[in-house]
Formats: C-alpha cells, structure tokens, sequence
C-alpha cells in the first residue's frame, strides 16, 4: 500500500489540500450526510471568498502600478520639454531664466500626480489590511466544529 502511494502522482495534491483542512476536488467520496455537505460548502465559499478577495487586491494593484508608469512618464515628458525649451532660449532670454529654487519648485509642482498615486496606494493597502484582519477576525469569531472521537 506504501508503494502505491509513491507512484501515485496525485499523492502530493491530496496531501496538500489534506493539511488545509479541504479535501482534493474531485476526488472526494460522495456523501449523504446533509451537515457533511454544508460544512464543505460552506469552507469552499470561505475559500472562494479568499480567493475573489486576493484577485480583486492583485487587479487594483496592476492598475495603480500602471496608473504610476503613466505618471511617471507625463511627469518625464514635462521635465524633458522644460529643459528644451530653456536650451532653446536665446542667450538673452537664458540670462533671465529661472533660479535654480524656481526650477525646484517646477519640479515639486510637477511630482503631485506621483505623490497622489503614492497617497491613493497608501490607502488601498490600508484598506486591504483591514478587509484582511476583519476575515480573520470574522473566522476566528466562528465556534470550531467538535469532531466526534474515533471508534475502536
């Protein structure tokens, strides 16, 4: 019998899903108990829940990051049309160009697309940490089902 569990290639599935608490899909035993049926019903959809609850963190995610790959290239697009617009100035015109504390604050006046992206990111985590410890919370708070004891 241990020799048919090493060749068994599914072996390390079930055990994987065995240790979570669920068993493979497919490969379980029918049942008919009806509180069976519920109880794995019901810790699928917690699962399911995990789930739509990670890839709707991971869509938000990708799109702040291309949110930010957009700003940051506006924001370069800007800087490079200012230096070549002062490189373009006649020696006159250059003489009269800004300081180098207005071109600073040019700069800061230009990065608030990027400081808003870094404040919107902030708060989506932030969001998504208290989303994620309200789960656990809300499991934690759920009374853990008694297993009957083993019959000799």
């Amino acid at each position: 019998m241990a020799e048919e569990q090493v060749h068994d290639p599914l072996n390390f599935m079930r055990s994987m899903w065995g240790n979570m608490g669920f068993s493979l899909p497919g490969m379980v035993a029918p049942t008919f108990d009806v509180d069976e049926l519920d109880k794995r019903i019901k810790d699928m959809k917690a699962v399911e829940g995990w789930l739509r609850m990670n890839l709707s963190m991971l869509q938000m995610t990708i799109q702040g990051l291309e949110m930010q790959r957009t700003t940051v290239g506006a924001v370069q697009a800007m800087g490079q049309m200012a230096k070549d617009s002062v490189k373009a100035m006649s020696p006159e015109a250059a003489e009269e160009a800004p300081s180098e504390a207005q071109a600073n604050a040019f700069s800061d006046a230009a990065m608030w697309p990027w400081q808003m992206m870094q404040q919107m990111r902030d708060q989506m985590q932030q969001s998504a940490e208290a989303a994620q410890a309200a789960v656990e919370e809300q499991a934690s708070a759920k009374p853990k089902a008694k297993r009957p004891a083993a019959k000799k």
